[in-house]
């Protein structure tokens, strides 16, 4: 099972809590190493983290020791850099400004506490959990400075022995709330070679992989002597606990898909989706500028900008009718529009501009069907015909009450799929990475066209598994072994 150890500085720094068999010296835990072969998390909680000081190497050897640590050295380094505090609040000033009595009109400076992302003020929480997700330290202080507007000025690691009575209290009760949420659930390591967290939506309406599908991506692992434990958007802390993180949750830059991505990859981490791949197909009109940069073939796009009724006449011009609105975002045809005539251009965009500042307008591409190919480590996996929903323009109809239909399905193998189809698709991923992608292709006639690329394809049983079976899931779960087995032999 896994072993929870706690490193003080002094022996007095603890002295305000319980005795416990997890707490040790830092000498002791620098000089002795904790023994044996199950998996170890270190608690750093030294007084300073100072380049090349004790605490600074409690962390450093932890690593070297294959021990799961926090905070990591890349935490500490990135805690003395100032140039990386940008915390994304959009209202700091505005939240500050109410949180501090008579809106703080006398104050330029204060403080809080965060203990593991927690905070006493509810109105700044947003703010320490953002802050810890991104400098994952467990006591950490947030500095701000008034000049005008209000901003973050400093974070700062705090030793235990600053803490006041009450701040113990916080600290004692953050910790063990965070500790049984982190290390609560035991593992049989001699089962399993590697731990992967696998990232799920239960409620989710139109979610990657259905039930039947994650069920086999479980299957396959054990087969391989991986460990597959579903988690959702509240166990963003345990994260630590594996060895790999595969998201089957629809993907946004916006969300916390990116922000597990984002965390698992600074962890070191083998990660499906990774946040590269996450920023790059998650917006359309930056998938377009790739594709046509690379000479690969699209359909005829322009965009569009909110407040520029001449450039709109201009895309008719250019365009014609029907065409296609889209949102740079939408996902399984959402936000994505057919219009006939520039009346319901301008209704439907005066729409879309409530989501986007810019919007892409295609032209409409007729198809029976469109092609998906999936694409792992830059080789095809499978290939989909996906029909149009009938009645319908799209695979996809989204009914008025939320609901959503779908067009038929063929898969079928690889080798026979157009040539031209598969080698495009390639091709479309080459710039992107070498992460597991969804491109989606329209063929009119002998020339196919890219449509997009999905960083977080579709893989439902019964449908992209129709050809392959099990084999598709085993095929992707190996590929996450071999990309661990890389990092464990240290080869990039």
């Amino acid at each position: 099972m896994t072993r929870l150890v706690i490193v003080v500085e002094k022996a007095s720094d603890w002295s305000s809590y319980y005795p416990s068999v997890d707490v040790m010296s830092a000498m002791d835990y620098l000089r002795q190493p904790v023994a044996g072969d199950e998996r170890t998390h270190v608690l750093n909680l030294c007084r300073s983290y100072k380049y090349l000081g004790t605490g600074y190497y409690v962390s450093l050897l932890a690593e070297a020791r294959g021990h799961r640590v926090m905070p990591s050295v890349r935490t500490v380094n990135d805690l003395r850099r100032r140039s990386l505090y940008g915390v994304d609040i959009d209202d700091l000033n505005q939240k500050l400004t109410h949180f501090l009595p008579a809106g703080g009109r006398d104050t330029t400076d204060f403080g809080i506490l965060v203990y593991f992302g927690e905070t006493a003020y509810p109105a700044l929480q947003d703010l320490a959990r953002q802050v810890f997700e991104s400098f994952p330290c467990p006591l950490l202080r947030i500095e701000f400075e008034r000049d005008r507007v209000w901003q973050v000025s400093a974070i700062k690691p705090v030793g235990l022995q600053t803490l006041d009575d009450a701040q113990e209290d916080a600290f004692a009760e953050e910790l063990d709330r965070f500790s049984k949420k982190l290390w609560r659930k035991p593992r049989t390591r001699k089962l399993y070679r590697y731990d992967i967290a696998m990232l799920v939506d239960p409620a989710e309406q139109m979610p990657p992989s259905n039930k039947k599908a994650l069920k086999a991506f479980i299957g396959a692992g054990k087969e391989l002597g991986i460990e597959l434990d579903p988690i959702g958007k509240n166990d963003y802390q345990r994260l630590a606990e594996y060895d790999g993180l595969f998201i089957r949750e629809t993907t946004a830059s916006d969300n916390h898909t990116y922000r597990f991505a984002h965390r698992a990859e600074k962890e070191g981490m083998v990660v499906i989706d990774d946040p590269t791949s996450i920023l790059r197909c998650t917006n359309k009109i930056f998938l377009n500028d790739l594709m046509v940069s690379r000479k690969l073939a699209v359909p005829r796009t322009e965009i569009l900008y909110r407040d520029d009724s001449k450039g709109m006449k201009e895309v008719v011009a250019k365009l014609g009718f029907p065409l296609v609105l889209k949102i740079p975002d939408g996902s399984f045809s959402r936000g994505v529009v057919k219009v006939e005539d520039e009346d319901a251009l301008a209704q439907a965009a005066s729409g879309l501009f409530q989501h986007s500042a810019l919007l892409l307008a295609q032209e409409y591409v007729y198809t029976e069907f469109d092609w998906r190919v999936g694409v792992l480590n830059r080789e095809p996996l499978y290939a989909c015909k996906y029909y149009m929903s009938r009645g319908h323009w799209q695979i996809y109809n989204h009914g008025a009450k939320g609901t959503a239909k779908s067009g038929g399905f063929e898969t079928i193998a690889v080798k026979d799929a157009p040539a031209e189809v598969i080698k495009l698709a390639l091709k479309a991923t080459h710039p992107i990475g070498d992460g597991l992608y969804g491109v989606d292709l329209k063929q009119v006639g002998s020339k196919p066209v890219v449509i997009e690329v999905n960083d977080n394809p579709s893989i439902d049983a019964g449908v992209e598994d129709a050809h392959l079976g099990d084999k598709l899931y085993l095929h992707i779960m190996g590929e996450f072994l071999r990309r661990m087995e890389r990092k464990r032999q240290g080869v990039a």
